[in-house]
């Protein structure tokens, strides 16, 4: 019975608490939203002749109503009919995919052959292996603009790191952070460097060169906060952020054959037996390196390709529904379990929905409320009449701000560029750029109001508050290495 339960056990699988604690924080940060609508002015912006908004003119109203009640209320479900719906619809359906197909990829017994392979291989290397992962992971993030996408491949590096004697809580620094980092370390990121850069009218490559050092330095600062992490809980497990999620893991793996010895070490009849697929270990390890290889090629793809960028999440949708179906039935010649498999996968998923919702509810009742017109206006106002050092420090403090409430990279270059681009502060575009990255990126992994890491935290079981208070060393140095870099840059005349 035992066996049976751990083998039902959904590989998303959100506890009660973790969900009962994240739903009470966005609810909380909900009501104070709609309390603002009643408290600050109403405004509205200027309207191009084209039609297009323009967001350097305020207009104040004198409409003093906050958001209705039960629209503020409902403003989680409106939100999905609103105009950013159609792109959180796309993102819960796309998380659910993925947690579907690779749910499957577990039953059948993929994640521990993959794992297993490379953990043998190159598990008396692996520090220089955590080394690799966090950079690969920080330069799709820093080139390409890839974060959301990187939520794939969490469960398989979390395994990883497991299996090479380390925990899951790693495996989300060397990933779903490492790609953080890489976001806000942007070199040609097309969501923040390309798009801003497009926006305000600068060249990107203008003084890239700054950005590829502050890459580097990012890159040290994450390893060494990895290394350190690591070292501790090597001599002291207890310490473990994921001590009794990985217990489970690995009393899961460990009675499947795989993670104590790592698959290869018995014989190949007994890795048949310990495994759903009806295929042979070897042929399943195949199978589905190439479905990931396949995948993460897909990514690069439709980010490097401007024509496909805007389909890339439809598009990978599209690949996990088929693909992670179709190699799943190969490998077990069981379709009627791979298809159970995969709605136990979707059902452990759900609870990721009512995340996105409530985080995307905020931003909504902003603009219902008409306070956010409001709020940029004051922005334009804040900068007048500084110097450059205190300008700069300002915008980055105000992009801050605004991520706290919007997540979305694409809304928040429209909205601030849009308005930098006409206003006169004493900085150069490139260095208005710069800050716009660096507000943008790091808080995608520390606030609260970012369903990805919401979503990975609750993948590895993970508290909130505790990563937050287990990061703060991490992100004070940072903070103090982005002020560094913003005096710097001003006073090179970057």
């Amino acid at each position: 019975m035992t066996r049976m339960k751990k083998r039902e056990k959904a590989l998303i699988n959100i506890s009660k608490k973790t969900f009962i604690q994240v739903t009470v924080l966005l609810l909380c940060l909900m009501v104070v939203s709609i309390i603002l609508t009643y408290v600050l002015p109403k405004g509205e912006f200027g309207v191009l002749e084209d039609g297009r908004t323009d967001y350097s003119v305020y207009l104040k109203s004198e409409d003093q109503s906050g958001i209705s009640v039960v629209k503020g209320i409902f403003a989680p479900f409106l939100v999905f009919a609103s105009g950013d719906g159609l792109t959180l619809i796309m993102l819960s359906l796309f998380l659910l995919i993925i947690s579907a197909a690779f749910q499957v990829m577990n039953d059948v017994g993929g994640i521990r052959l993959i794992v297993g392979d490379v953990a043998k291989r190159l598990g008396s290397r692996k520090y220089l292996l955590l080394a690799v992962i966090t950079l690969v992971f920080m330069l799709f993030g820093a080139f390409l603009g890839l974060f959301e996408e990187m939520l794939t491949m969490l469960p398989i590096v979390a395994a990883l790191c497991l299996m090479i004697g380390f925990d899951s809580f790693t495996g989300f620094l060397v990933s779903i952070v490492a790609c953080g980092f890489g976001f806000a370390s942007a070199v040609t990121n097309p969501f923040t460097v390309l798009l801003a850069s497009e926006i305000i009218g600068v060249n990107p490559l203008n003084h890239i060169y700054y950005r590829l050092i502050i890459f580097v330095v990012m890159y040290l600062l994450l390893i060494g906060f990895v290394f350190l992490y690591v070292r501790r809980i090597s001599k002291n497990p207890d310490s473990s952020l994921t001590l009794s999620h990985d217990v489970d893991l690995r009393a899961n793996v460990s009675e499947q054959g795989s993670f104590d010895t790592g698959y290869g070490s018995g014989s190949e009849a007994e890795g048949e037996n310990s495994f759903r697929g009806k295929a042979s270990p070897k042929k399943i390890k195949i199978l589905y390196i190439i479905f990931l290889i396949a995948a993460l090629g897909l990514i690069i793809l439709c980010s490097a390709l401007p024509s496909i960028r805007d389909y890339t999440v439809p598009v990978l949708i599209a690949y996990f529904l088929i693909f992670g179906i179709t190699v799943g039935i190969i490998s077990t010649s069981d379709p009627k379990f791979v298809f159970r498999s995969f709605g136990k996968g979707i059902v452990g998923a759900l609870p990721t929905i009512v995340f996105i919702g409530l985080a995307a509810s905020v931003k909504y009742i902003f603009d219902e409320g008409r306070i956010m017109p409001t709020i940029v206006n004051q922005i334009n106002r804040l900068t007048e009449g500084r110097s450059p050092i205190m300008v700069a420090l300002v915008i980055y403090l105000i992009i801050l701000l605004l991520e706290f409430f919007i997540s979305s990279s694409t809304a928040k270059a429209i909205l601030v560029m849009g308005i930098l681009s006409v206003v006169s502060v004493g900085l150069s575009k490139s260095m208005m750029v710069l800050l716009y990255t660096f507000a943008d990126g790091y808080t995608n992994v520390i606030f609260p109001t970012s369903p990805v890491l919401l979503i990975s935290l609750s993948m590895i079981g993970v508290d909130y508050f505790k990563w937050v208070k287990k990061s703060a060393p991490l992100f004070l140095a940072n903070l103090a290495l982005v002020t560094g870099f913003i005096l710097i840059g001003i006073a090179a005349g970057y």
